[in-house]
């Protein structure tokens, strides 16, 4: 009866820690997003510095790439919120 109940035991523990690794792990967007803003704010300059006549325009497509760039990066937090909230272990007292 004991070893059964650790048996359980260990397998929530075991299911709370692979919840805590898949938050984790659903974080690592936030460094492609951090390397995404980069590359648009790189390729910005770029285009200002060859042609400068077409900053205004540029500059407008520089604005949307951010915004495409951090919608991805707030995924992020939303599902690591989600599997650690949402998919909760039956614990049984």
């Amino acid at each position: 009866m004991k070893n059964k109940k650790r048996e359980e035991n260990d397998q929530l523990e075991m299911l709370e820690g692979a919840k805590l690794i898949g938050a984790g792990a659903a974080t690592i967007a936030s460094a492609g997003a951090a390397i995404g803003i980069g590359n648009v704010l790189s390729s910005s300059i770029h285009s200002v510095a060859r042609n400068p006549s077409l900053a205004k325009q540029s500059f407008g497509y520089a604005i949307l790439g951010f915004a495409l760039t951090e919608a991805i990066a707030s995924f992020a937090p939303m599902m690591a919120f989600l599997i650690s909230s949402v998919f909760r272990s039956k614990k049984e007292g």
